[in-house]
């Protein structure tokens, strides 16, 4: 009964239920989806009831049967007041701790904020829905610098594409939030710029964002913080061989790597390549 309290936002209720249930020691109990009443209490965005919860004992690293913790539902959700108050409470939290996705809270919040920024792109929207969804993108947006500030790592990657928030932000092109991890890692890991998701870097990803808007910014983002057009993916396909071909390719700004000359043993792929793009600068 604690669980349908929290979720109907019923407090004094709750506070009462939780104060019996932690006397029998059932406080972090689980309905069928495997959640806790604190996890049904940030699922239904209820923040004075997460308090109330958290300050009776809740444990706040128990996970649901998706292995996601109040952590991670709060930035699924873009929650942001809700995971203010988890954060706020001074209990040690596992900021790095993986759902059954490989996501940690930092990659949710990042893949629920791409979507919202897919959607408000391919829909056509009334006056006040977009408002709600710029509101839920700033929430959303609020989360990421939460988490981050909290101590959550940019450099985590997921279990199972090994891709970092740099990957994720890349791949729908989402600026916003790239422009933010970039000047976060300035001068920090030289690593993180060129490291690799299935074989393919961020500046990969960018090149393959055929039509979309943002490509070029993306690009010139990455190249800025040291991307390096050189390396190959498992294909052995450089960035620039992920562009598309003609004028579509040549305004996007992908630069060839440095070409050795093909009668001293060079590549004859990079020497085409860099015949496809003259408005290239070479890189070196």
């Amino acid at each position: 009964i604690l669980h349908i309290y929290a979720a109907k936002g019923m407090r004094a209720f709750t506070l009462a239920a939780a104060e019996r249930m932690k006397e029998l020691q059932r406080l972090d109990a689980k309905e069928h989806r495997g959640k806790t009443p604190l996890l049904v209490a940030v699922t239904a965005r209820q923040p004075a009831i997460v308090h109330d919860l958290i300050q009776a004992g809740a444990d706040v690293n128990a996970v649901d049967n998706k292995g996601q913790s109040a952590l991670h539902l709060a930035a699924t959700y873009g929650y942001a007041q809700v995971l203010q108050v988890i954060l706020s409470h001074g209990q040690p939290l596992d900021l790095e701790m993986k759902d059954f996705e490989g996501h940690t809270p930092l990659h949710c919040a990042v893949l629920a904020h791409n979507t919202l920024l897919r959607d408000r792109g391919r829909l056509a929207l009334p006056e006040q829905h977009s408002e709600d969804l710029q509101h839920q993108s700033w929430e959303l947006e609020s989360c990421v610098q939460q988490l981050v500030q909290a101590g959550a790592s940019i450099y985590s990657r997921d279990v199972k594409s090994n891709k970092t928030v740099l990957h994720y932000t890349v791949q729908d092109g989402n600026v916003s939030l790239l422009r933010y991890f970039l000047e976060l890692n300035a001068f920090k890991s030289k690593d993180f710029i060129n490291s690799k998701a299935h074989g393919n870097t961020a500046l990969h990803m960018a090149a393959a964002l055929h039509g979309d808007r943002n490509q070029k910014e993306i690009i010139q983002l990455l190249l800025d913080h040291g991307a390096d057009p050189s390396i190959r993916n498992l294909d052995n396909d450089q960035p620039i061989h992920m562009a598309p071909s003609g004028k579509a390719g040549d305004q996007v700004g992908v630069p060839a790597a440095p070409v050795p000359s093909a009668f001293n043993g060079g590549n004859s792929e990079d020497v085409v390549c860099q015949q496809r793009w003259p408005s290239c600068v070479a890189w070196g």
